[in-house]
């Protein structure tokens, strides 16, 4: 990756999340390990600057608690380093990218182009403990930025937000488990000055950006004799808490928006076509966000909404060489420039939505929580591979509309054939057979020793030629019947297409 492009996508990747007894504890018995040092990649992938492959990896292992380093429960920090090409460096130097929690491995890339220091320095990076290829924390996946609009503060939308944000903090705490409790900065800095022991350095500098201007601070509060030089670049308020930090979000954004970014958009009138003023610009933003809200509009990047809109300007801010890339989707998305667009949105989760909205709505659903409960126990006790998730379990809190639908029987409808692998794991045979005894005038292929989802036109000639001599002409089977499946195939052996090439298909396609 380029150098601007990889630091502007560190900037807004660490910066969007941004942005203690300071006692130093004397050596560590954790000290005494050594990391083994490797390149990080063989070959070195597209895009990386040149000399990215000098680029070294290791590990070294700290205490999960470093107020109770003896309890026997230890993490993993993942580690870089980018040493001079030639000679021996005169200092070390730790960088970290902000955050707070940015994995930093990727940070000493960002130096291959300042020989003064690239050349004269070890220059390390931290995935620091939480994150990167470090013992992780996790939220279980919840994420609710974004989830709903904010600026929506009727109380429904209000309950959907902070019910969301609710239960995203419960995800958190008990998906990290134990250790979520020791990501702290606290116990972070131990771990850097651990790794400085391990290093074999009496003193280290420090390079941090963002909240990583808080980690060098503190850093230096706890130990400061053994930091050398300090750079805190784009500081946070790291003489009070946390909160103030985030509360000036707001203004902070607000100014550089209309101070810089919509000015400068106006001054280019003549590119983006959204207004001769900042606050034309700025109108136009709104009637934009306001048409999204009324139908969301599918890119090739995802579905913007008005909190895409929202998030794409604001990440505009970190860097003006952001600003003609968030111009530019501005303008498409206002129409004022021309651009293919699906109007309507096409939602990465659609088919689990459509298949929601099909199950629930459709037939009733009989039973509660107690129900799912007892449910899920009795099957995962069966069959614990899969027996105790419950696919259809949100229909018991759905809000059923009126739907009636007509009963298949077959009566009046065209000769059927049905196609089923004895094995199906996602339509069950015994499903099949009883679909197939209750509608009537059907034929139901069997098709033995089988257990793929989808046969037909993949690969088995025994049904392809049946259906085909069916669909094409017009040649129904009498009575059931059966085939073959096909063998397993060996391991190595090339794959062949199945039901999954299609969305395979829509994928490299965009669609």
């Amino acid at each position: 990756m380029h150098r601007r492009k990889l630091a502007a996508a560190l900037a807004v990747a660490t910066s969007a999340s941004l942005l203690i007894a300071p006692q130093a504890h004397a050596q560590s018995p954790f000290a005494q390990q050594e990391i083994k040092w490797q390149k990080c990649f063989e070959t070195p992938p597209p895009g990386l600057p040149p000399g990215g492959e000098r680029l070294e990896c290791g590990r070294f292992t700290a205490p999960m608690d470093w107020n109770n380093q003896n309890n026997g429960k230890t993490i993993t920090i993942a580690v870089s380093r980018l040493t001079p090409k030639t000679g021996t460096a005169k200092t070390t130097v730790f960088t970290n990218p902000g955050g707070p929690g940015g994995p930093g491995r990727t940070m000493p890339l960002l130096y291959l182009d300042r020989p003064k220091l690239s050349e004269n320095a070890d220059i390390i990076g931290v995935d620091v403990r939480g994150t990167g290829g470090s013992s992780n924390v996790t939220c279980g996946n919840v994420d609710t930025v974004g989830v709903t609009d904010p600026r929506d503060r009727s109380k429904a939308n209000l309950d959907l937000l902070y019910g969301a944000i609710e239960l995203q903090a419960k995800f958190c705490q008990t998906k990290s488990g134990e250790f979520g409790k020791y990501v702290t900065t606290d116990q972070t800095v131990k771990d850097l000055d651990l790794l400085r022991q391990v290093l074999g350095k009496q003193k280290v500098s420090w390079l941090g950006y963002s909240g990583g201007s808080w980690m060098g601070a503190y850093y230096a509060t706890y130990f400061p004799k053994t930091l050398d030089r300090i750079v805190l670049d784009s500081n946070a308020d790291f003489s009070g808490p946390w909160q103030p930090v985030f509360d000036d979000w707001g203004m902070g954004f607000e100014r550089r928006f209309r101070v810089d970014f919509l000015p400068w958009v106006a001054k280019y009138d003549n590119v983006y076509h959204l207004g001769k003023t900042g606050e034309e610009v700025r109108q136009a933003y709104e009637r934009t966000r306001a048409k999204l809200a009324e139908q969301p509009v599918t890119r090739p990047e995802g579905v913007y909404y008005p909190v895409t809109l929202d998030f794409l300007l604001r990440g505009a801010q970190y860097s003006k060489d952001s600003f003609a890339g968030a111009a530019q989707t501005l303008a498409e998305l206002a129409g004022a420039v021309p651009a293919q667009l699906t109007a309507q949105a096409s939602y990465p989760d659609a088919q689990a939505g459509t298949a929601y909205s099909i199950v629930c709505n459709d037939t009733p659903f009989r039973g509660g929580r107690e129900y799912l409960e007892r449910d899920a126990a009795r099957d995962g006790a069966r069959w614990p591979l899969v027996g105790y998730y419950q696919i259809m379990a949100p229909c018991a809190f759905w809000d059923r509309p009126n739907v009636n639908l007509k009963r298949p029987t077959g009566i009046g409808v065209a000769p059927t054939l049905m196609v089923q692998s004895v094995r199906d794991a996602a339509t069950p045979l015994e499903g099949a057979q009883r679909a197939h005894r209750n509608f009537k005038n059907s034929v139901l292929l069997t098709v033995e020793d089988e257990g793929d989802h989808g046969i037909y036109g993949f690969g088995n000639p025994c049904v392809n030629d049946i259906v085909e001599r069916y669909l094409v002409d017009g040649v129904a089977p009498a009575k059931d019947l059966s085939c073959p499946g096909l063998p397993l195939p060996a391991p190595g052996e090339a794959a062949q297409k199945s039901l999954t090439t299609a969305r395979q298909y829509a994928t490299q396609l965009g669609w």
